[in-house]
């Protein structure tokens, strides 16, 4: 199994992709690119690295913007934890580092958001560190590979797994090594239809032997997902329009949104209206001016179930007062990607 690095290696230089993270040896971009592509598809990523590294096209720049500003930027990537790590981290390298991207990976691993996939990702393909890359696409390509039963969802999978890529890393390369074995997991052994029949590796892989290709890699069990139902109060007077910022540790953290009820399971407008919360914000002479039931919004454990209620109100109450903003201001704050669907489609 040894002839796996040089065969990938052949591969990744005839069908490896071109992407502009892979043409540098800055580490900030190319941290900057594994950040935004987690829990996201080049095609769609693509489009934020530009926008960032245009924006802020150093550490430094990054460091020095607001926490809403990146947010806005990051607006519609979703799983917005990744921004909010991306920016301290930034913080982070300006204030320890002085602005110059640590170049250890216990450094690296150190930063916020920052886990071991990352750390390996930077440190190879930025300082050529022999760090090998373990994410979807390696889990999948070794687990084929090699025939792997043990679940790749446990401590004890996590641990063989680190083991096996490391093993087959190619010290001379590890940049190169990692992106040509991510692609080959994204481009050639891919989760449904891998393309078999032209395998460099298809005389070396054990699953296509065994005929258990479709069965790996093994995961133990699925995380549970749960509903939860949304509220929206689109609560308007004159040119003003009431939006509220997300704390705390909950979903979409640092966001905002229109003032939100949240029920345990379904509820109409008129169960809303006999909520003390209800009346704090719209007073007493409000008037609907519709309601709109949103496509039902998948998170990854989460099944958001979302209705936002305009209402145009004369008088704004003491409550609402404190969160209202200018109406046309409106887009310049980041939101969730539900609530920039309705804010498009509804052209406010």
């Amino acid at each position: 199994m040894r002839r796996i690095a040089p065969i990938l290696l052949e591969w990744y230089a005839r069908e490896g992709r071109d992407l502009p993270w892979r043409r540098t040896r800055d580490p900030y971009r190319i941290w900057l690119s594994e950040v935004i592509l987690q829990q996201t598809r080049v095609a769609q990523g693509m489009d934020y690295y530009l926008r960032f590294t245009q924006r802020w096209p150093e550490i430094g720049a990054l460091a020095a913007a607001t926490e809403d500003e990146v947010l806005k930027l990051w607006q519609g990537l979703g799983y917005y934890s990744r921004a909010r790590n991306l920016h301290a981290a930034a913080r982070t390298v300006a204030e320890r580092f002085g602005g110059e991207f640590p170049k250890t990976y216990a450094e690296v691993r150190a930063l916020p958001g920052v886990g071991d996939y990352t750390a390996a990702a930077i440190c190879s393909a930025a300082y050529d560190l022999p760090c090998a890359v373990l994410d979807g696409n390696v889990f999948r390509v070794l687990s084929r590979l090699f025939d792997v039963e043990t679940p790749i969802d446990t401590t004890a999978g996590r641990k063989a797994f680190a083991e096996l890529a490391q093993s087959q890393l190619d010290p001379a390369h590890p940049g190169l090594y990692n992106q040509a074995i991510m692609d080959f997991g994204a481009l050639q052994c891919t989760p449904a239809q891998p393309r078999c029949g032209d395998c460099p590796l298809a005389e070396l892989c054990l699953a296509r032997a065994a005929g258990t290709v479709a069965e790996r890699p093994v995961k133990q069990g699925r995380t549970k997902v749960s509903d939860r139902w949304f509220h929206y109060l689109h609560i308007v007077c004159g040119g003003k329009t009431l939006l509220a910022r997300r704390e705390g540790r909950d979903i979409w953290q640092g966001l905002y949104e229109f003032p939100l009820i949240e029920t345990d399971g379904p509820a109409d407008f008129m169960a809303l209206t006999a909520l003390p919360r209800f009346a704090e914000l719209a007073g007493d002479a409000w008037h609907l001016i519709h309601s709109v039931e949103m496509p039902r919004h998948q998170l990854s454990h989460r099944t958001i179930h979302a209705t936002i209620h305009r209402i145009e109100t004369p008088q704004l109450t003491p409550a609402a007062e404190a969160l209202a903003v200018a109406t046309e201001t409106v887009g310049d704050y980041a939101v969730p990607r539900l609530l920039e669907r309705y804010l498009i489609k509804y052209q406010i």
